[in-house]
């Protein structure tokens, strides 16, 4: 059906499409697409089992609006977000670009959201009924970014089964400098001493950018070791790798997900594993649309992988495609699940 209307709906514009999936979803007009429990690919995230390790990245259902309908098309998690506290509107429309040529996407949303009261609320009258991720970020005119996401913390942590501090959009000015040593230590010290106020042990992830420099790996791993960081997502969009792009859609400012962000992301996964090793479980992000593509992460060092701009090109099958897909790799690796797989990449 998909491959049927792909043609037309990319005939819209992209925000447009996207809004009309979110209805969709929300109306279950998108049959339900799960393939039967296989202990192959069944993996674990904080301690809660899932049917497997692909998750949907943070982006898709920004206002926690759909997530119970996304877990029947056969995501193992979805994370929501990026929730600010206050509400906002993000940058100015035209802000999401398709590079059909490259299989990607350009985007400079700048976190557009309906915030934290709204959202909260949503998800109580709503529970959901898989393994539900936020991601939270700070408002753009914030005179204390680091209480931002506190607010958040406070507002989300008994809602959710793991909170995604967002220091690596490209499209918020300034949010990359949280990367520096000093400032990333500040940050996370003083979501630890929140978590300790509150009596709460919800896992903290911290999303990494792709665009940092080589020597930024260590002491970036360091610190999410130093503040038990249970996991790191690797990576976000990045605002470079335009050199080899077809689409002239290359030239507007954004954050470049999709393909060309693979081979990228897989470098840094590896180079993180190498130091991290299973003390600190990455999500693997950038590129994932096939078995082929998850099956790359898993072996430079990711246990669990995201996707977004994959089900822009792949269509609403595509956990039940990488499903699949994966049940036959790890069959053909003759293991007894996909776990073994991870980081055998040296």
């Amino acid at each position: 059906m998909f491959n049927k209307l792909r043609s037309i709906i990319f005939k819209l514009d992209p925000e447009l499409a996207h809004n009309l999936a979110i209805k969709a979803l929300k109306y279950n007009y998108i049959p339900n697409n799960k393939i039967p429990a296989n202990s192959l690919i069944e993996t674990e995230i904080f301690g809660k089992k899932i049917s497997n390790p692909i998750g949907l990245a943070a982006g898709f259902d920004k206002d926690a609006e759909v997530y119970n309908s996304l877990y029947k098309l056969g995501f193992g998690f979805v994370e929501v977000g990026t929730i600010t506290p206050l509400k906002q509107y993000g940058n100015p429309k035209p802000r999401v670009f398709r590079l059909e040529e490259d299989e990607a996407l350009i985007n400079r949303l700048g976190f557009n959201s309906s915030g934290a009261d709204v959202v909260s609320s949503r998800i109580r009258s709503t529970p959901p009924n898989g393994v539900l991720g936020i991601n939270i970020g700070p408002n753009k005119a914030t005179k204390n970014r680091v209480e931002d996401y506190l607010i958040n913390l406070r507002k989300f942590y008994n809602l959710a089964d793991y909170l995604t501090v967002n220091i690596s959009s490209p499209n918020t000015e300034n949010l990359r400098s949280f990367h520096n040593s000093n400032e990333l230590s500040e940050l996370l010290s003083e979501i630890e001493n929140q978590k300790k106020i509150l009596k709460s042990n919800i896992p903290i992830i911290v999303k990494i950018s792709p665009d940092i420099d080589d020597n930024d790996v260590e002491k970036i791993s360091e610190l999410l070791l130093k503040y038990n960081i249970s996991s790191v997502i690797i990576s976000n969009s990045t605002d470079s790798n335009r050199e080899n792009l077809k689409n002239i859609n290359k030239l507007e400012k954004g954050g470049l997900s999709g393909k060309p962000l693979e081979v990228k992301s897989n470098f840094l996964i590896n180079k993180f594993y190498k130091i991290l090793g299973s003390k600190i479980k990455i999500i693997g992000v950038g590129g994932v649309d096939s078995g082929k593509s998850a099956y790359e992460k898993i072996i430079n060092g990711a246990s669990l992988v995201q996707l977004y701009t994959g089900m822009v090109y792949q269509g609403p099958n595509i956990a039940y495609k990488i499903s699949k897909e994966l049940i036959e790799i790890t069959k053909n690796h003759s293991v007894k699940n996909i776990s073994e797989l991870v980081g055998i990449k040296k």
